[in-house]
C-alpha cells in the first residue's frame, strides 16, 4: 500500500532548527511533486513548501521564506524540510503529501485537495 511517513518533529526553542523527513514507499516517488503542509487545531491545513519531481522547482509560503529549505533525494525516496530560525507560530502538525507536478503552477500547490497521498503527520512545537 502506497504511503508516506514523516519523522523529525519535536520540541525546540525559538530560534532553533529541526529537519523533517518524508519517506515514501510503494509508489512512483520520482514522478510526484512533494509538499509539506501544517495544521493547528481549529485552522485549515496550510501549504508550507513544495518541490517538483526533478527538484528544479520549489515554492514556499511567504511566512517561511528564507528560513525553511525543501530538498529531495530520489535515490532514497525521501523529501526533507530544513527549518531554521523557528518561531512559536511555526508550531503545528506537519504533513507531507504527494501530488502531480502540474499542480505546482501558480498557487495551485496550496490546495490540499490536489494531493493524492498523505502522511500521518509529525508534531513540531516551538516553545521556550
Amino acid at each position: 500500500q502506497s504511503k508516506l511517513v514523516e519523522s523529525g518533529g519535536g520540541l525546540v526553542q525559538p530560534g532553533g532548527s529541526l529537519r523533517l523527513a518524508c519517506a515514501a514507499s510503494d509508489f512512483f516517488f520520482d514522478f510526484y511533486a512533494i509538499a509539506w503542509f501544517r495544521q493547528v487545531p481549529g485552522k485549515e491545513r496550510e501549504g508550507v513548501s513544495v518541490i517538483g519531481s526533478g527538484s528544479r522547482t520549489s515554492k514556499y509560503v511567504d511566512s517561511v521564506k528564507g528560513r525553511f529549505t525543501i530538498s529531495r533525494d530520489n535515490d532514497k525516496d525521501t523529501v526533507y524540510l530544513q527549518m531554521n530560525s523557528l518561531k512559536p507560530e511555526d508550531t503545528a502538525v506537519y504533513y507531507c503529501a504527494a501530488g502531480e507536478n502540474r499542480f505546482m503552477h501558480g498557487s495551485t500547490w496550496l490546495d490540499p485537495g490536489n494531493y493524492n497521498y498523505w502522511g500521518q503527520g509529525t508534531q513540531v512545537t516551538v516553545s521556550s
